[in-house]
């Protein structure tokens, strides 16, 4: 939801939409949707591999589905889908990608509700990447994270008012046809399609 709504926003200013393939038991219905998405828009996408995230890294999001916990994101349980810094890995990928193409900026969809669990979510991270990035390019590429002091559900206000179809967007953690209803992900979905009042198009397993 949250890439999505950014995609739709600011596509006027996207000129290379890129989904990474690490192994996550969500990845190939997030990578149906993102490529949906782009082409509605006219914006290139292209699917990096990462297969040595899931080959090295301990996370219950690259164990498969039965390793993922149930509730909501405040539950300590949580902490468990926690990938090893990916964020700074694919943000230092996009970097390249962006100096490789001639571009300024790379764009990432972080927002408020992400801050409790994972800390390359965080404004300081962020920022502190970006830094990094403007220091080590030569064109002073930065990061550009628009969503980072809102939550979901005001990014869903967004969405609403741009007209987006959730229904062409995945988030359940466990990754199968239909959404589990009970993840982290999948609650906090709910909460913000309520609280922007779009009726809900999400499948759910119950």
């Amino acid at each position: 939801m949250d890439s999505t709504t950014m995609l739709h926003e600011y596509k006027d200013r996207i000129a290379l939409a890129v989904t990474f393939d690490y192994g996550a038991n969500h990845n190939r219905r997030e990578i149906a949707c993102a490529a949906a998405n782009c082409s509605m828009l006219g914006i290139r996408h292209i699917i990096i591999p990462l297969a040595f995230m899931k080959q090295y890294f301990h996370s219950s999001l690259l164990s498969g589905a039965e390793a993922i916990p149930e509730g909501h994101y405040a539950d300590d349980n949580m902490r468990s889908t926690v990938v090893p810094f990916r964020n700074g890995i694919m943000l230092a990928i996009a970097c390249g990608l962006a100096e490789n193409h001639g571009l300024r900026h790379v764009m990432i969809a972080n927002h408020g509700g992400d801050h409790a669990i994972y800390p390359d979510c965080r404004a300081p991270f962020i920022d502190a990447m970006s830094q990094a990035m403007h220091e080590g390019t030569y064109d002073g590429i930065d990061i550009f994270a628009p969503y980072t002091g809102i939550t979901k559900g005001d990014i869903a206000l967004h969405g609403k008012a741009l007209g987006i179809d959730y229904a062409i967007t995945y988030s359940c953690y466990k990754g199968g046809e239909k959404h589990c209803g009970r993840c982290g992900t999948c609650v906090e979905r709910k909460e913000a399609l309520a609280h922007a009042g779009i009726p809900d198009p999400t499948e759910y397993e119950q």
